[in-house]
């Protein structure tokens, strides 16, 4: 296999292993909750799933974009590592104040000891994938995969979400160190410098607003049934998405690793028919995905989810109809990513708001199943949109290539 080959397979499993990460750790924790000790750890990882977002999309994304040139690849990496964590602690000291006035404010007291160690192991990642050594971000992601895995199976059944999350933190440090080392030989003798994560202008603001009016907006929407509902709510959302993960491994890996294989399509015609084509696939193995689960039996169902099943397993029709449109969706982001980057954030803030309006509007109509249902209808009309959107900005292109 070449050199570009098993990068490729190295970036896709390494995605695979940190979904796996993510489905697992979800999977555990139900099993070992009651249902509402899982609602409650599922306001914590909903939180920890918004701050990661975040921290990707404002470091991650601008790491990923950077061109090797003059050694700045290992500036960039030692800059981003030493700004994840400073800007790590800051949050965690925020959740720390935060957690005096919730009700379960000892879970979000241990989520904000523990930040510093799970977002730098994650940013790590973008380091590699910059560097083109995804075999290294594979390692340590692995690593982290089989010591959360052994951490959550030896805790006692009914843990509180406290224990949960802090046994889940402190299991990211093995892989922690093991991706700083595997990192060393890279950024030796670079100085770090985070001031232009500082300026006004830096590239990740535009990114951190595309992501917060575009998954951020929907995760903090869920939060807040939580809030003025029930956390109950937010254990079934949680559940019924928790069990679509494998999706979220192809999702991500075509934002993280499809630009570069998109833009050496022939022409703008020849990119809009591949992302197509990748978005019918999605849209299909989603429809198939939701199948496969509504036919699991009732015995297996609560083996995966525990307590949570009977609520998750009501919502996997509408969740399944979101992950089917969230495939063609994706694709018409990327396309236009590659096109023209500039013409993303306008359709995400329109189509994420209106997401949260349908999700909040179907909550108050129809309670969770109707909130599920408008995710559905958001990610429908926002990819309805993208690829209008497509259209029109293939046409301009072209246009302007002719003249």
């Amino acid at each position: 296999m070449s050199r570009r080959g098993l990068a490729a397979v190295s970036s896709v499993l390494d995605q695979a292993a940190s979904s796996a990460t993510n489905i697992l750790v979800l999977v555990l924790a139900a099993r070992l909750s009651s249902a509402s000790g899982f609602a409650d750890f599922s306001m914590v990882y909903v939180t920890f799933s918004v701050l990661l977002g975040l921290n990707m999309a404002y470091v991650g994304q601008t790491v990923v974009l950077e061109k090797e040139a003059g050694g700045r690849l290992g500036v960039t990496c030692r800059s981003s590592v030493l700004f994840t964590a400073a800007a790590a602690g800051v949050a965690g000291l925020v959740l720390g104040v935060v957690s005096l006035v919730l009700p379960s404010g000892w879970a979000f007291l241990a989520l904000g000891l523990v930040l510093p160690f799970v977002l730098v192991q994650d940013g790590l990642r973008y380091c590699f994938s910059a560097l083109r050594v995804p075999e290294r971000a594979l390692a340590a992601d692995t690593l982290r995969l089989v010591c959360v895995v052994a951490a959550l199976a030896v805790q006692p059944q009914g843990a509180s979400a406290g224990r949960l999350v802090l046994v889940w933190g402190l299991s990211a440090l093995p892989a922690l160190g093991l991706g700083l080392w595997l990192l060393r030989p890279y950024v030796r003798g670079a100085r770090a410098d985070v001031r232009p994560y500082l300026r006004r202008g830096h590239l990740g603001q535009r990114f951190v607003v595309e992501f917060a009016v575009g998954n951020g907006s929907s995760q903090l929407a869920v939060l807040g049934l939580g809030a003025f509902a029930t956390p109950l709510a937010v254990g079934a959302l949680r559940g019924a998405t928790t069990l679509f993960g494998p999706l979220n491994v192809l999702f991500n890996s075509a934002n993280a690793f499809g630009p570069p294989i998109v833009g050496r399509a022939s022409g703008k015609r020849g990119m809009v028919r591949l992302t197509a084509a990748m978005g019918a696939a999605l849209a299909l193995l989603g429809a198939g995905w939701a199948a496969v689960l509504y036919a699991l039996p009732e015995g297996l169902g609560r083996h995966l989810l525990g307590d949570t099943w009977t609520a998750a397993s009501a919502l996997l029709p509408a969740t399944g109809a979101q992950y089917a449109v969230m495939g063609l969706g994706t694709c018409a982001l990327l396309t236009l990513r590659v096109l023209n980057p500039k013409a993303t954030l306008s359709l995400q803030v329109v189509f994420s708001l209106l997401s949260v309006a349908l999700l909040l509007g179907g909550y108050a109509a129809w309670g969770v199943t109707g909130a599920a249902w408008g995710l559905a209808a958001g990610s429908a009309a926002k990819a309805t949109a993208g690829w209008l959107r497509v259209g029109r900005v293939r046409v301009e292109a072209e246009a302007a290539t002719a003249a």
